[in-house]
């Protein structure tokens, strides 16, 4: 087989993975950039190279047929193989480049931004891209390299690297604190007025750890937000005493912008893990962006465990 052949055997095989990842024509179609029909015609030369139906199409759902199934694997292998080729030669002469998309929660894209400049000046060649979103989709259908996630990780088709302890810090702005005072117990958050996580029927109920054991109080206040860093915005503008995520404030904190408050009642702690597929090889380039997010929340969270900080 001529070499222009194999190349493009591998991109149509590329392109069936990824339409049986996402299960969607159209979807690759937006990903890769370009027409539906261009996908279609893709998948259409490879069942004809291979003489078999890879996907059973209908107008409401698309599956893969016996073939398909048993073809997806063995594409996966391929691919995984190739780019690993690709990659350690090329390493060799220009350090690793290609695109990593980076799964995080809108706390963790806001702790990554001021960070990312330093990895892409170590690295010029990597490209990256945050897919920004509290809620937890299926990393393979989203086309996600790598995932930073608080949280036990339940599912048994992804490996986890677990970092470390996250908590939640009650943090305010100077200028608040200094009209409504700084609260010394959990109880007295009843006479601040706190803004209020919405979306869920516990929103107003925030938990804490004392010498005394785990305490529940009920806050109020006349801000909700559903997104953590509108809520940091309205600590930051002196409108209440916020409960957000460690790394998400470190800097401000840092930079005096916010003031953590009720130090001696820490919230309830998380596992934060660095999640992502299981597969046989991962791409050097997917490696150093995970070995950033180590580096960097492990520098973070050594910082929030100090007890002057």
């Amino acid at each position: 087989m001529r070499s222009e052949a194999i190349l493009d055997l591998f991109a149509s095989l590329s392109t069936f993975v990824r339409v049986a990842d996402t299960g969607s024509f159209s979807a690759v179609a937006r990903e890769m950039m370009t027409s539906q029909s261009s996908v279609t015609r893709q998948v259409a030369q490879l069942e004809e190279h291979f003489g078999v139906r890879l996907f059973h199409r209908s107008t409401r759902r698309l599956s893969l047929t016996d073939d398909g199934d048993g073809v997806l694997e063995r594409a996966r292998t391929l691919i995984d193989d190739a780019v690993a080729i690709e990659e350690l030669l090329q390493g060799h002469r220009t350090g690793p480049t290609g695109l990593v998309r980076v799964g995080v929660s809108v706390s963790g894209a806001q702790f990554l931004a001021p960070r990312l400049p330093m990895l892409l000046e170590r690295h010029p060649g990597l490209s990256i891209e945050l897919a920004v979103s509290d809620e937890r989709g299926d990393m393979i259908e989203n086309g996600i390299d790598v995932a930073l996630r608080a949280g036990e990780i339940d599912d048994s088709s992804l490996i986890s690297r677990r970092i470390g302890l996250i908590s939640p810090i009650a943090v305010a702005a100077p200028s608040y604190l200094a009209r409504a005072g700084n609260p010394g117990h959990p109880d007295d958050l009843a006479g601040h007025r706190c803004i209020v996580s919405a979306g869920h029927s516990k929103s107003t109920h925030w938990r804490f750890v004392g010498p005394e054991g785990p305490i529940q109080v009920q806050v109020r206040g006349n801000l909700r937000v559903n997104n953590t860093e509108v809520a940091s915005r309205f600590a930051l503008s002196g409108l209440g005493i916020a409960l957000l995520p460690g790394f998400q404030v470190l800097d401000q904190i840092r930079g005096g912008q916010l003031v953590r408050v009720l130090r001696d009642y820490p919230a309830p702690s998380l596992p934060i893990h660095v999640i992502y597929p299981s597969r046989r090889n991962l791409a050097m380039r997917t490696r150093i962006l995970m070995d950033f997010l180590v580096e960097q929340v492990g520098d973070a969270l050594s910082a929030l465990s100090d007890q002057t900080f």
